[in-house]
């Protein structure tokens, strides 16, 4: 982790409400009687009152990820009154989304899930506005996508895309409300380069690939997005509206497990290349190669790897390959491919007496990554013929056994 050390000093001056959130009654945003009645208990707030809800109102947010972190985020940002809400995202609803995703209910697995969103947001306020972006953001839209609004908020679950979220806000002057969520732990943090750092101060650099497991890989605890979205949600109302302290050069540590809170400082990296005195980067650039990773639909990149079609045709010969599945006990539980033999990825050392008779070895994890880097271990070890299956179960179940649960 970067520069992040103690705790937080306390007694920050109050924020100042966001550019261009107007408070008149002329500009259009008076509260009706419905307004009132809806919003009684903000308007009761001396901090909100009229003119703070009449800020909500103008305020334009987008959430990038309308999944576990941003179902809360919406649906909360929607409830208070928050006048434009814009959706980035390009998936599609699954049932293993519906653990944690609240968005969501059991009717629209199969539905885009910015419509199913669209649809449940104007159920809870048919007040706010919705905007859709059916798009994987990237470094060719993401200005075009960001520039329109006040407040940016990363629901995202991936390194690519946090680090393009960050760079954009950072080139548009935008705060960038963070979360982020792994198994029982939490982050949260507001990065805005005008008055703090940015995200890249806090992690200079992406973690190497694999390294850290996605949520569809490691599990998350279904009710964790729930209170690391909602963290984000409180910090993007203040921000609108002006008041508190923000996170904003502090970073929340959240362990479910143990139900503590930590809280660390961090600073602005003189050195950073995006929000740096010297900044060198001007512009977004290639992150999924920043981050070393490879977009799905790419050609195998090396000779150790196996397509799903391939594969499946071996099995059926007189010499099927010796198939190890390098996941974990609970993923083995939800999924397998016949024939195949659990080793963990990480007992697979302890395994290899058990594997040297064997004529050919394919090993499989969900996506492919796991399943690439104990390949290489063997072979790294002396092992001739050891391949992985490109892709993992994930793509053999798209492609050649469909009955297969998806995770």
């Amino acid at each position: 982790m970067g520069k992040a050390t103690g705790k937080a000093e306390g007694g920050r001056p109050a924020l100042r409400p966001l550019p261009g959130a107007g408070t008149r009654a002329e500009d259009g945003y008076a509260l009706s009687r419905e307004d009132l009645a809806r919003y009684s208990r903000h308007v009761l707030l001396r901090e909100v009152g009229v003119e703070g809800q009449r800020r909500l109102q103008r305020a334009k947010v987008l959430i990038v990820g309308a999944g576990g972190l941003g179902s809360p985020i919406a649906l909360y940002l929607a409830a208070a009154g928050v006048g434009e809400i814009g959706l980035v995202d390009f998936d599609r609803v699954d049932v293993s989304n519906l653990q944690r995703q609240i968005l969501y209910s059991t009717e629209d697995v199969g539905e885009r899930k910015v419509e199913a969103a669209r649809r449940r947001i104007r159920a809870a306020n048919p007040h706010v506005r919705v905007a859709v972006h059916e798009a994987s953001l990237s470094r060719e839209n993401a200005m075009e996508i960001l520039r329109p609004y006040d407040v940016v908020v990363d629901g995202t679950d991936n390194f690519a895309t946090r680090y393009l979220v960050n760079d954009a806000c950072v080139l548009l002057g935008k705060p960038n409300v963070y979360g982020s969520i792994y198994r029982f732990e939490g982050q949260a943090s507001v990065f805005d380069a005008r008055s703090g750092p940015c995200y890249r101060c806090l992690y200079s650099e992406p973690p190497p690939p694999g390294m850290v497991p996605s949520c569809g890989e490691a599990g998350v605890l279904g009710v964790l997005p729930g209170l690391i979205g909602l963290v984000q949600a409180t910090e993007t109302v203040k921000l609108i509206l002006g008041i508190g302290e923000t996170l904003v050069g502090r970073l929340m540590l959240y362990d479910a497990l143990a139900m503590r809170v930590r809280e660390l400082e961090v600073r602005k990296d003189p050195n950073c290349v995006i929000c740096g005195p010297h900044a060198t980067q001007r512009e977004l650039i290639d992150y999924p190669a920043f981050c070393g990773t490879v977009a799905s639909g790419n050609e195998p990149t090396g000779r150790s790897e196996v397509t799903p079609s391939t594969l499946a045709t071996e099995l059926r010969g007189p010499e099927a390959p010796t198939l190890i599945d390098v996941r974990e006990p609970g993923e083995w539980a939800i999924a397998r491919i016949d024939g195949a033999r659990l080793i963990p990825q990480g007992e697979l050392a302890e395994c290899l007496d058990e594997l040297t008779s064997a004529r050919a070895l394919v090993l499989y994890c969900k996506s492919g990554e796991r399943s690439r880097d104990a390949a290489d271990l063997l072979l790294n070890l002396g092992f001739r013929n050891v391949r992985s299956l490109r892709g993992g179960i994930d793509a053999w179940t798209q492609e050649i056994d469909p009955s297969l649960p998806r995770y």
